[in-house]
């Protein structure tokens, strides 16, 4: 009697951990698919204000939800459900129209109908030159061996979100573009490390993003480890990871 006893209580207790498991699946899940949605950075197209190895949270609501918002994106329906437009200067992460399983994070600088072009470096929209001011180098000092100085600039759009961009090189390959004109339902995106980024400017690669690429909006920086790190190596940490970039907003 009291084995058959003991072997219930077994039975019961696996399938108690059972259930659990099945529930913290189906929250991280609904978590993961309505709400917030963790990504790393890969590259440095986001310097100073992303950094390569930074770990950080999208909140997929900001823009409402299209197939893309759902684990292996199945093509259940087209456009977005409770859509809202992104504004300009948000940081986002988008489906690669010319790759829609490729995750890309950049600036949304062109808002459908807007004219975009940069000159001698200097951004314009709609004829407009965005305000930009001088501000102290960046210095880079986890891509080489020494600390290298890079000018970075203060950039005021013109619903007044402000940021800065690295400028690597003096008249580089895109400091100098064709007018780009978005089409309706579409973002213009663009990288804050200028010579440094494979976005919106370069059509064969990136070109014109539909509001359904929209995948969310980058809110928090939640872990970061220095580039090169891995973020599970724990032995690593004290030195590792970037403690001031720890749980700061990402503007």
């Amino acid at each position: 009697m009291s084995v058959t006893t003991g072997t219930k209580k077994k039975e019961g207790g696996l399938g108690e951990t059972v259930r659990v498991v099945v529930h913290a699946l189906i929250i991280a899940l609904v978590i993961r698919t309505f709400l917030f949605q963790p990504f790393n950075i890969p590259s440095g197209s986001m310097k100073e204000t992303l950094l390569v190895g930074d770990y950080l949270f999208v909140s997929k609501y900001s823009y409402g939800y299209s197939h893309y918002s759902f684990p292996f994106s199945p093509p259940l329906f087209s456009g977005r459900i409770m859509g809202s437009q992104p504004d300009r200067g948000d940081v986002a992460v988008f489906r690669l129209p010319k790759d829609d399983s490729t995750d890309y994070i950049k600036r949304v600088i062109g808002l459908p109908g807007d004219k975009i072009r940069m000159i001698d470096g200097l951004l314009h929209i709609n004829g407009q030159p965005v305000k930009r001011e001088r501000v102290a180098d960046y210095i880079e000092t986890e891509e080489t061996d020494r600390a290298t100085r890079v000018k970075r600039w203060r950039e005021t759009l013109p619903n007044g979100v402000t940021y800065t961009t690295l400028d690597l090189i003096d008249n580089g390959f895109y400091d100098n573009t064709q007018e780009y004109v978005v089409p309706a339902g579409n973002y213009f995106m663009m990288g804050d490390n200028r010579d440094n980024s494979t976005d919106s400017r370069v059509l064969s690669q990136v070109g014109y993003v539909p509001f359904e690429n929209l995948i969310g909006r980058a809110q928090i920086i939640f872990f970061s480890v220095a580039e090169g790190e891995r973020a599970w190596q724990v032995w690593r940490w004290p030195w590792a990871v970037r403690w001031s970039r720890l749980f700061s907003i990402v503007r």
